[in-house]
């Protein structure tokens, strides 16, 4: 079995692999479908810091789950992922984007949002209930939240935020941080990017489900969060 961690950046998708043998790697990723060659056709389990499952209108309840969990944190999770922003005329557009989505149902959409739509319609193209088996969504600030004992930590862009990060990834066996951020160096990947990938990696190989009431979007796919 192989452990995957994957968060997306500007030009691709940052994947941190935990092998079968626990061997630990970094890749980067044009695209999304090359998941699957990354696991070398043999199983695995991927966890994704990018939505899963859009509603056709409101909000996910794993969203809003997620944000009661983390509490003060709570605006870490972003609202609002709906699958008729991913029409061409709305991905590129945020003005038309956010008055379609309040049209819609009343609900903008924030620009930190829009930003990630293209990473969630690349996502969205890929997936199909048969690789939901193995391809789940996470978010990283509700692993940290785990692995800090349920406390949530202080801002990913802050340097306090950074080194508490880098201290939970330590205790978990990522030695290799700062060597991989060296030579990420180029890239466009952030050293935010990387924590990400590394706590969903942690979450592949210790899934947790949160809870949340049972969602299903109209391609079959689970509406859920995992860490």
């Amino acid at each position: 079995m192989r452990y995957i961690g994957v968060d997306g950046f500007r030009r691709g998708w940052i994947a941190i692999l935990i092998d079968s043998a626990g061997m630990r790697s970094f890749h980067i990723l044009n695209e999304i479908a090359e998941l699957e060659e990354l696991a070398e056709n043999g199983p695995y389990i991927a966890m994704i810091d990018m939505p899963i499952g859009l509603p056709d209108s409101g909000y996910r309840d794993c969203d809003l789950s997620a944000r009661r969990t983390l509490g003060k944190a709570r605006n870490r999770v972003f609202l609002g992922a709906r699958r008729f922003l991913l029409q061409q005329n709305l991905i590129c557009d945020y003005a038309a984007a956010n008055a379609s989505a309040k049209v819609k149902d009343d609900k903008g959409i924030a620009i930190q949002l829009f930003c990630i739509l293209p990473k969630i319609k690349q996502l969205d193209d890929f997936m199909n209930p048969s690789r939901a088996k193995a391809v789940r969504e996470m978010h990283p600030e509700l692993v940290f939240f785990r692995l800090n004992g349920n406390r949530y930590l202080e801002s990913k862009n802050s340097e306090k935020g950074q080194d508490q990060r880098r201290r939970l990834l330590a205790n978990e066996g990522f030695s290799e941080i700062d060597r991989w951020h060296t030579q990420l160096r180029g890239t466009g990947v952030k050293v935010d990017d990387l924590l990400d990938a590394c706590a969903g990696a942690i979450a592949a190989q210790k899934p947790l489900r949160l809870k949340c009431k049972p969602e299903i979007d109209s391609k079959g796919l689970r509406m859920e969060m995992w860490y």
